[in-house]
C-alpha cells in the first residue's frame, strides 16, 4: 500500500477490458465520471456527470486491476484511463497512474486534452502513453463540436512532446464536420511536427451509444448524420501518410 495514494478516492462509471482500441494489447480500462465536453458524437453520455458515478478508492481500482494483471500483461497490455475525462478528477487519475506504474503496468491516459493544465509533471512521468484526442483542426468547428475551445489541446499536445511522452493522436471522422481534407491536410502537418506522436486513428464516427441517449431521455444530436464510407476513411487516413504521419 501507498500512504500517498491509499486514501484518496474518485468516482468512476465503471472499467471492462479491450483489445486494440484503447492501446496497445489487452487493456484494462476504467472509465471515469465527469467531463466538460458535450460532444456531438460522443458515445458515452452516461459518463458526462461525476455524481452520477461511484465512489471508489484506488486500493479498490488496484485491487479490482490485480484480477487481470497476468492476462493483460501476458497479452502485451496495461491499463488505460478514459472516461468521461480522467483530467478532471487530476488526483484521482494520478494515483492510480502512480500505483500502476509501481505494479509494473503500462498505462495509457485518454483523454481530450481540454484540460491538460491539470495534468502535472509528475502525473505524465507515470503516464507511458497518451490517446489524445484532436477533435478538429479548425477553432470553430471545434467549439460547434464539443463546446470547449481547441487551443488547450494543442498546447497539451506541444506539451507532451518537450515532455518525450508518447502520444496517439485520435481523430473522429464525421461526414459534413471533419472530412474537410484542408483541415485534415492542416491537422496532419501539426502532428508532423510533433515528435513524440507515433500515429493518428481515424476513427469512424458511429452511432452505437444512441441507446443510451435515449436511456437518458435526452436527444441524440447525430442520429441522422450518415457514417463516414470506406472510401472517405481511407482517402482522410491517405492524406495523413501523405505528411509522413503513420494512420491506422
Amino acid at each position: 500500500m501507498n500512504t500517498a495514494t491509499d486514501r484518496v478516492t474518485g468516482r468512476i462509471h465503471s472499467w471492462d477490458l479491450s483489445t486494440g482500441v484503447d492501446g496497445p494489447g489487452t487493456r484494462f480500462v476504467l472509465f471515469v465520471s465527469g467531463c466538460p465536453l458535450r460532444c456531438l458524437y460522443c458515445a458515452n453520455p452516461d459518463t458526462w456527470h461525476m455524481r452520477d458515478g461511484r465512489r471508489v478508492s484506488v486500493d479498490e481500482v488496484m485491487e479490482e486491476i490485480d484480477k487481470y494483471r497476468g492476462f493483460i500483461t501476458t497479452a502485451g497490455g496495461g491499463v488505460t484511463l478514459t472516461g468521461g475525462e480522467p483530467l478532471l478528477q487530476p488526483a484521482f487519475t494520478a494515483a492510480v497512474l502512480r500505483r500502476c506504474k509501481e505494479a509494473g503496468l503500462h498505462t495509457a491516459l485518454d483523454t481530450s486534452g481540454f484540460l491538460g493544465a491539470r495534468a502535472t509533471d509528475e502525473l505524465l512521468a507515470d503516464t507511458d502513453l497518451v490517446l489524445l484526442d484532436i477533435k478538429s483542426f479548425d477553432t470553430g468547428t471545434y467549439r460547434k463540436l464539443t463546446g470547449g475551445e481547441l487551443a488547450p489541446t494543442l498546447d497539451f499536445a506541444t506539451r507532451l512532446d518537450r515532455l518525450g511522452v508518447p502520444m496517439w493522436i485520435r481523430y473522429v471522422l464525421v461526414p459534413g464536420w471533419t472530412d474537410d481534407l484542408r483541415r485534415v491536410d492542416a491537422l496532419a502537418r501539426f502532428v508532423a511536427g510533433l515528435g513524440m506522436a507515433e500515429r493518428v486513428d481515424v476513427l469512424p464516427f458511429h452511432k452505437l451509444g444512441a441507446a443510451k441517449y435515449d436511456a437518458l431521455g435526452i436527444p441524440f444530436p447525430l442520429r441522422d448524420q450518415p457514417v463516414p464510407d470506406t472510401a472517405m476513411i481511407e482517402r482522410v487516413r491517405a492524406r495523413f501518410r501523405e505528411h509522413g504521419v503513420a494512420a491506422c
